[in-house]
């Protein structure tokens, strides 16, 4: 149970996030352009928020981005963070600052909260404050909350699904938890999948391993009768909030599968061989070609669904033909995704954004990674990280295995695919409750050896 203290200083975390997200959002304002490297998407999602504010539905007014052709139904983008910007505009006007703002009062509220309730669970309250703190100042999350495109509420998503499965799993492993309770939260965990699903479906393959991390938590814990229940549950309403995007795609391509139709061509592009072995984040202009022009002639008239297909198939078939060039081009990823250093083709404000928040926060967040992983280890435990007594909940070590599958996976998921420093930011979520264990655990010697110092120097009394 938090102290009343503990509140206090949470609300003011919160309001300190809010506070910057909105100033930031504010001085944005009204325009549409990209500010810095990775956010042309907004321009993109005003765009077809307005086509579909205006009854043209999910289709642009001229030829788009990745090869969209003009007045055509297009399921490249996120449907639900576009008909957010859609509500937004129906009801205001184009007004991209309202828009922001809301953005950015929900992001600002939400994101430090769920810092702090994971983080709580696994390492205390005193970490859980402090990766709250980092939260809320963290410059890229203050960045991209005031930008319209689904990044930040995406990230969102993902703390409310870990922080569900979390909040479900200590709910089966209690025998005295009602029925009811389960199945709500069950269905709480459905909702968030399926939201965060339909943010970005980069999150797919870590679903699939939380389902597995609840089948291992409930077989070993003797659960898992407990646990079909409400976890078809989840399935089941996460597969309802899809459906009608399935259907919408059906309809318009004549093809089944998931909502967006935008891992083909991500695949494709990021595993060319116009790459060799050394991936570039964006194309450098001196391979003298487009990202539309490496589509092949035969595909391009192809509806959004069939192509994504097409590319996919041709995506995987240029890693057969040379497995060893696409390690290597997966390997060279791997400083793109981790990048926090300046560089000469970034603009003043993305070189500033990474020094300012993963630049400056990687060594404690190497060193509380450090130290967790050490509990993971066999006899390890986590140690209890600030002054009181050690959580009682004895699933922080399972809760601890849940954030590092997520951020193995995720990080797998983007080296064998498109690595980009954006696409790193939900991973950063999690880095950030690492960064805190070990800020909390470096307080925590410097207290100790203050306290050894003040004790060597008292004067001894006399016998």
């Amino acid at each position: 149970m938090t102290t009343k203290q503990d509140r206090h200083i949470l609300i003011a975390i919160i309001a300190l996030s809010i506070l910057l997200r909105v100033v930031v959002a504010l001085f944005l304002g009204n325009a549409i352009e990209e500010t810095r490297g990775g956010t042309f998407d907004q321009i993109s999602y005003d765009a077809l928020a307005l086509r579909v504010a205006g009854g043209h539905g999910f289709s642009f007014a001229t030829d788009w981005w990745p090869g969209v052709r003009a007045d055509q139904p297009t399921a490249f983008w996120s449907y639900l963070y576009t008909l957010y910007l859609a509500v937004v505009y129906t009801l205001f006007g184009h007004a991209p600052l309202i828009a922001r703002l809301i953005q950015a009062v929900l992001v600002g509220a939400a994101m430090p909260w769920l810092t702090w309730r994971i983080g709580g669970r696994i390492f205390g309250r005193r970490p859980a404050l402090i990766a709250a703190a980092i939260s809320a100042v963290y410059f890229y999350f203050i960045l991209y909350a005031a930008s319209l495109m689904s990044e930040a509420l995406y990230i969102v998503g993902v703390l409310w699904t870990v922080d569900a499965a979390m909040r479900l799993a200590a709910v089966l492993g209690d025998a005295g938890a009602s029925a009811g309770r389960r199945w709500r939260l069950g269905l709480e965990l459905g909702l968030a999948m399926g939201v965060t699903l339909l943010l970005r479906q980069a999150i797919a393959p870590f679903l699939a391993v939380l389902a597995l991390w609840f089948l291992w938590l409930a077989w070993r814990r003797g659960w898992l009768r407990r646990a079909i229940g409400p976890l078809a549950a989840a399935a089941l309403l996460m597969a309802l909030l899809l459906l009608p995007f399935v259907v919408r795609n059906y309809r318009a391509f004549g093809v089944v599968g998931m909502p967006n139709t935008n891992v083909g061509i991500a695949f494709f592009w990021a595993n060319h061989p116009i790459y060799g072995t050394q991936f570039e984040a964006v194309l450098s202009p001196e391979h003298g070609i487009s990202y539309q022009e490496l589509i092949p002639p035969e595909l391009r008239g192809l509806n959004d669904a069939l192509l994504d297909r097409a590319l996919l198939d041709r995506g995987v078939q240029i890693v057969l033909d040379d497995p060893g060039r696409y390690l290597l081009l997966s390997l060279s990823r791997i400083p793109i995704y981790f990048q926090f250093w300046p560089t000469p083709q970034s603009s003043l404000l993305s070189n500033a954004a990474r020094l300012l928040s993963f630049g400056l926060f990687l060594p404690f967040m190497l060193y509380g990674l450090i130290l967790a992983i050490r509990a993971v280890r066999p006899g390890g435990a986590l140690r209890p990280p600030s002054p009181g007594p050690r959580d009682a909940s004895d699933l922080r070590l399972a809760y601890l295995v849940l954030v590092l599958l997520f951020m193995v996976v995720y990080t797998v998921v983007h080296l064998v695919s498109w690595a980009n420093v954006r696409y790193r930011l939900p991973v950063d979520a999690f880095l950030i409750l690492f960064a805190a264990y070990g800020i909390d655990d470096l307080l925590h010697r410097l207290t100790q050896r203050r306290s050894l110092r003040r004790g060597s120097a008292q004067p001894r009394s006399s016998s």
